[in-house]
């Protein structure tokens, strides 16, 4: 089996080829602005030898459209589009109405299931919002929490408060390990990225006296590898784990 594996998020695109059950190298890029002849240049290119073009995607429906049109520009097969389901690859989803959970969180899940088999795991994926799901050993999905990522709880305080938003202008930036800053500006930006790792060493600790015992923690998404110094609990960086999930989707394990 030969696929391209393409994971379309709020605001950048993964992909990477799939051959004889292998992952090969992930791309990415930020696709704001891009038309149907950018996805079938940059993402689908020459690939005369896929048979299939498998799609996890959070974004609007006119994102997936141009990426299909793209695939008609070269040639390729039309994308395929994989939704959430309630079982899928040994992951049962907790959610009652299922199609209400992102389906980069269920492969999120699946890959991160895959990786420990018979281990509980906490998969947490930092993007523009930061989720957090518990999946026990037996791959069933104990529910999840979604806050906003540090980005975006820094983008709201300063739209919501003027005092703060004036006084953090121009003042000095920059991330480190401390949570104590000495600017406005700095005392937001760690404020917002401490608050995010804390929820992640709460989430752990919360899922080891629900299910008495502690989960594997695997991160991932674009802010993952930034905030991991910050979390307490140990980790699995893993910074394609959606692809992963669709790798197994695709290969229907």
């Amino acid at each position: 089996m030969r696929a391209l594996l393409v994971d379309i998020g709020n605001s950048r695109i993964k992909w990477a080829s799939m051959n004889g059950g292998r992952l090969g190298k992930a791309r990415a890029a930020d696709y704001s602005g891009w038309r149907p002849r950018d996805y079938a240049r940059r993402v689908i290119g020459s690939r005369a030898d896929v048979d299939r073009i498998l799609v996890s995607s959070v974004a609007a429906d006119d994102i997936t459209d141009a990426l299909a049109a793209g695939a008609r520009l070269a040639g390729m097969p039309a994308p395929e589009r994989v939704t959430t389901q309630r079982r899928a690859c040994g992951v049962t989803i907790a959610y009652i109405d299922p199609w209400r959970l992102g389906v980069d969180r269920l492969l999120g899940m699946i890959a991160a299931h895959r990786r420990f088999p018979g281990r509980p795991v906490c998969v947490v994926a930092v993007g523009t919002a930061l989720t957090i799901d518990l999946v026990g050993g037996d791959g069933r999905h104990r529910g999840g929490a979604i806050i906003p990522a540090p980005p975006l709880m820094v983008a709201s305080l300063f739209d919501g408060t003027s005092g703060i938003r004036r006084r953090a202008q121009g003042g000095a930036s920059g991330k480190g390990h401390a949570l104590f800053g000495r600017s406005t500006r700095v005392a937001v930006e760690q404020g917002a990225r401490f608050a995010a790792a804390a929820a992640v060493d709460r989430a752990v600790s919360e899922a080891r006296a629900l299910i008495g015992r502690k989960p594997e923690l695997v991160l991932t998404g674009g802010g993952a590898s930034g905030l991991r110094p910050l979390i307490h609990s140990s980790s699995h960086l893993v910074p394609d784990l959606v692809l992963e999930g669709l790798a197994a989707w695709c290969v229907g394990v």
